[in-house]
């Protein structure tokens, strides 16, 4: 678990963003020593005074790759960056009364923070169990299959495995089966010689050898042609690769990740998806959960959202408790990826460093004036 050291004893905020923090597996700590990866204080204890040292030399005696400084009470919420990010100050308004988990510039704290140790989005409590089994697998080699609905997450768990395994300074690959066309898709996993096939005017070793030493994700591998599906079962296997056109095999090391929004049982039963290659898939387990079923992730993914995609010339905003009830009535069929393009709309509609419910779009077809209609029909 990452750690977050943070002094002052006036942050006011300490104790609603060790709630927040811990939701994300970040661990807040006071004081000094322990692994630190950020250092976080109250503005007042920037520059040193009656012989204490400044945040400069706290941050070098901690070993902190990162700096936030917090001005508590501010009209508005500001983040601005120095020394290529590495200090960063954020201007915090008063709480806005909501709980914690609710109040848009906690969350927008806790995210400035948690991102400096690339800690996952989570608030919610099922999200963190999951982050929790994610980070106990990723200790092994063993190949990890995830299974969840389109837009919630899936290959961000995936590189989560990655960045938290041994294998984390080796390259992550990752490959969309259901968009590379069939009589594409064997060159570019296993790789080719030249003159293999028609066009192939030089070797290539292939997505699954250039991942060696790290993890490939064969992301929505249900759509797979069954005819590869013998091939992959057999680098699993054997953890070898011919590549076309070659009759010599080549031994790879690699981890595999495999994803699928599909019922996996119910596509062997129909025999679209070959029972051996899923039960050497399946080893370890994880499922995603859609949008609507963690309802403590949507102020959380918002906030981080919209630090995301707000130009770096615009004020951030913040998100009205309004609005944020607009967010969590909503049923989210396209999970994160609905909630993010809603996001980038209210970035476009919103006026006054403040994201209202009138700023928030469900509905992305245009309501034409009746008049505009009938024209149209005509």
């Amino acid at each position: 678990m990452a750690a977050i050291q943070i002094i002052g004893t006036d942050f006011a905020a300490a104790h609603a963003l060790e709630g927040l923090l811990a939701r994300r597996r970040v661990r807040l700590q006071a004081g000094t020593g322990g692994p630190v990866a950020v250092l976080a204080c109250s503005a007042r204890h920037e520059a040193a005074s009656g012989g204490a040292p400044g945040i400069t030399a706290l941050a070098r005696a901690a070993g902190a790759r990162a700096v936030v400084i917090v001005e508590e009470g501010a009209d508005a919420l500001a983040i601005s960056g120095e020394m290529g990010g590495r200090l960063l100050r954020v201007a915090l308004p008063r709480a806005s009364g909501q709980p914690a988990h609710r109040d848009a510039a906690l969350l927008m704290l806790a995210d400035v923070l948690a991102s400096q140790v690339s800690a996952m989005v989570a608030a919610d409590a099922a999200t963190g169990a999951l982050i929790d089994l994610a980070a106990r697998v990723a200790r092994t080699d063993v190949t990890v299959f995830i299974n969840g609905p389109t837009g919630s997450g899936k290959e961000v768990l995936a590189r989560k495995v990655h960045e938290a395994s041994r294998r984390a300074a080796a390259p992550f690959i990752a490959i969309n089966c259901a968009a590379i066309p069939e009589n594409m898709l064997e060159a570019i996993l296993f790789g080719h010689e030249k003159g293999a096939f028609t066009g192939a005017s030089g070797a290539n070793k292939g997505i699954i050898r250039a991942a060696e030493s790290g993890t490939l994700l064969l992301d929505e591998v249900s759509e797979m042609p069954m005819g590869l599906q013998s091939k992959l079962l057999r680098v699993l296997q054997e953890r070898r690769v011919t590549p076309l056109g070659s009759q010599t095999e080549v031994p790879v090391d690699v981890r595999i990740i495999a994803t699928s929004n599909r019922n996996m049982p119910e596509e062997v039963r129909a025999r679209r998806f070959r029972e051996d290659l899923w039960y050497r898939l399946n080893v370890f387990p994880l499922t995603t959960k859609p949008l609507c079923e963690r309802e403590d992730d949507i102020p959380a993914l918002a906030v981080s959202l919209l630090r995301r995609h707000c130009p770096a010339d615009v004020a951030l905003p913040l998100v009205t408790p309004e609005a944020m009830e607009v967010l969590l009535a909503h049923d989210w069929l396209g999970n994160v990826r609905e909630l993010e393009n809603v996001i980038q709309r209210a970035l476009v509609l919103h006026e006054d460093s403040r994201i209202t419910a009138a700023d928030i779009v469900i509905d992305a077809v245009p309501q034409l004036p009746v008049r505009a209609l009938h024209l149209a029909a005509v």
